[in-house]
């Protein structure tokens, strides 16, 4: 019997690594209890694919990247999907009296028997990588159709649409509009949507997700149903549902597939109905490390400023941008035993530990200047305050940081430079400005190009000229659209930064209340990238396009 080709053997033979790439996994292999396979990719030498390949081609079985493959809708009810997602496997496509079915481990016999005997049908193992297995299955089996089910009881109900508070708690209580409900927040969880808008509209109830920073409409609900689901997010939520004229705010927590799940609802009355938005607070990605930001270059010069012992650190951008999960990243960083750190947020977004956390209150007199001369009075060593909004507050965070207190906050300006003249026109001396401020960072988030569908292309030379490069030979990147990312050709999203560290010059011309402008040629000088530079390195990476650089720095 011959010998199976070991997959190194597989990878470096088809020419995809070296065999000094080879040893070098197999050595930390012996470190670490992970797949050759896997190192690998995670050493950056080979993709998914490339391994799942080599691996069809040591076990006789075909590999199928299932990014671009359509698996025939009349097959999956084949395999039911609590079945799929425990064995890891998806069926594909069948041929008169066999299935091809796509496997993580196309050597698990038990498996293939059980499908067998489930089907009466002969199978034919194909190889895909478990990520794309489970994709797959949450696309294909996914929320959808239950959804469709649901919706299909209810109109059969033909209830009306209620009118009195005990009608809509009954309705919104039925067992039917509770799995709606649920299967529509699970949904969004798993599309990574930020935000769920739930739209009263004249005729129907619109559903939309924001994802990625963009709004996509997921489907419409009978409008005689939203009495009946507006109602049961507003039960969730603690919320009055007999007061409709007024705005509300509230908060859900859940488990939503073993992951602790936050969402912040507000309601807002309008012509068709209240109109519902949830952000949606994910508690697994709390623990976001600032190395995993994107700061490249500038990361040291951030670990510089949180490593003073005083001083004022700035954060800019506008809503959305990510300032609020840059300041809960640094908090993490700077956090210890040893230091007292305090917070005045508005609202909590996630909790923190090791860290007193406080919540502005304005109809009880806790505002933003009222809780900080509250927070100084108990020993802190570190305070964050979630927004600077006007000349009181600005003047106290100010007068904290030069009284050995670090403070962070946020402000929005449009960039790093035009924070220091806006304290200034608060009414902060501009000496103290000065002398307080440690540094100012910029963001912004652009989306990130889809792993799964990124190819190269050579640009125009009006785009090279329009970002300062000119040229051939110089490469762009763009997602083609695949069913990973939904066909938009991006998944997920990433920073771009502008870190402007204040120095003798910039501390002068802070005093002399010089220009933004000046301020921004001087940190230049001193090395900043400006926002719009660090997204060129980072589409020239490939880790974004060209246009959503454009597109978020338009006005900066």
């Amino acid at each position: 019997m011959a010998r199976r080709r070991k997959i190194g053997e597989i990878l470096t033979a088809q020419g995809l690594i070296t065999k000094e790439q080879l040893d070098e996994g197999l050595l930390q292999q012996k470190q670490v209890k992970k797949r050759i396979g896997q190192i690998l990719i995670d050493l950056g030498y080979l993709t998914e694919a490339d391994v799942y390949s080599a691996l069809g081609d040591q076990l006789g079985v075909p590999y199928v990247s299932l990014s671009f493959y359509s698996v025939d809708p009349s097959v999956i009810n084949l395999i039911g999907e609590q079945f799929a997602r425990q064995y890891k496997v998806m069926p594909l496509f069948r041929i008169c009296n066999s299935l091809t079915l796509g496997m993580d481990d196309p050597l698990n016999l038990g498996v293939i028997d059980q499908v067998v005997r489930a089907t009466g049908l002969e199978v034919e193992p194909s190889i895909c990588s478990a990520q794309d297995i489970e994709q797959a299955i949450d696309h294909y089996y996914g929320t959808t159709g239950e959804m469709e089910e649901v919706v299909q009881v209810l109109g059969a109900e033909e209830k009306e649409e209620a009118v009195d508070t005990y009608s809509l708690a009954a309705q919104a209580s039925d067992a039917p509009i509770v799995k709606l409900v649920n299967l529509l927040l699970a949904q969004a969880v798993k599309e990574r949507a930020s935000d769920i808008h739930i739209e009263p509209e004249e005729t129907m109830l619109r559903v939309r997700f924001r994802i990625d920073g963009i709004m996509r409409e997921i489907y419409t609900q009978p409008k005689k149903l939203q009495g009946a689901i507006i109602s049961r997010m507003k039960i969730m939520s603690n919320l009055d549902i007999a007061e409709r004229r007024v705005p509300q705010d509230g908060r859900i927590q859940m488990m939503v597939e073993g992951k602790p799940i936050d969402l912040r609802v507000s309601t807002l009355p309008t012509v068709y109905g209240e109109n519902i938005v949830m952000r949606i607070l994910d508690k697994s990605n709390l623990r976001v490390k600032l190395d995993d930001l994107g700061f490249g270059v500038m990361e040291g010069r951030v670990r510089g400023m949180l490593e003073r012992p005083n001083g004022l650190i700035l954060v800019t951008g506008p809503t959305g941008s990510g300032k609020t999960t840059t300041l809960y990243s640094a908090l993490n960083e700077v956090s210890k035993m040893d230091k007292n750190t305090i917070t005045l947020e508005d609202p909590i977004e996630y909790r923190l530990p090791l860290i007193r956390q406080s919540q502005v209150n304005v109809k009880a007199g806790m505002t933003f200047a009222a809780g900080l001369r509250s927070i100084l009075r108990q020993d802190p060593d570190i305070v964050m305050v979630g927004e600077i909004r006007d000349a009181e507050t600005a003047k106290i965070a100010v007068e904290a940081a030069m009284t050995g207190h670090l403070v962070l906050s946020t402000l929005h300006t449009n960039d790093a430079p035009g924070a220091l003249p806006r304290l200034v026109d608060m009414n902060v001396e501009p000496f103290l400005v000065a002398t307080a401020t440690a540094g100012v960072l910029a963001q912004r988030l652009v989306r990130r190009i889809c792993v799964s569908c990124k190819t190269a292309y050579e640009p125009p030379e009006s785009i090279l000229k329009a970002i300062g490069l000119e040229g051939k030979g110089t490469f762009l990147y763009k997602g083609e659209g695949c069913r990973v990312c939904s066909g938009s050709g991006f998944k997920g999203r990433l920073g771009i930064y502008e870190v402007l560290v204040i120095n003798e010059e910039i501390r002068d011309l802070v005093i002399q209340s010089a220009s933004a402008d000046k301020i921004r040629r001087a940190a230049m000088d001193d090395g900043m990238l400006t926002l719009r530079q660090d997204g060129v390195k980072k589409a020239l990476e490939g880790l974004t396009t060209i246009e959503e650089v454009m597109r978020a720095t338009a006005a900066g």
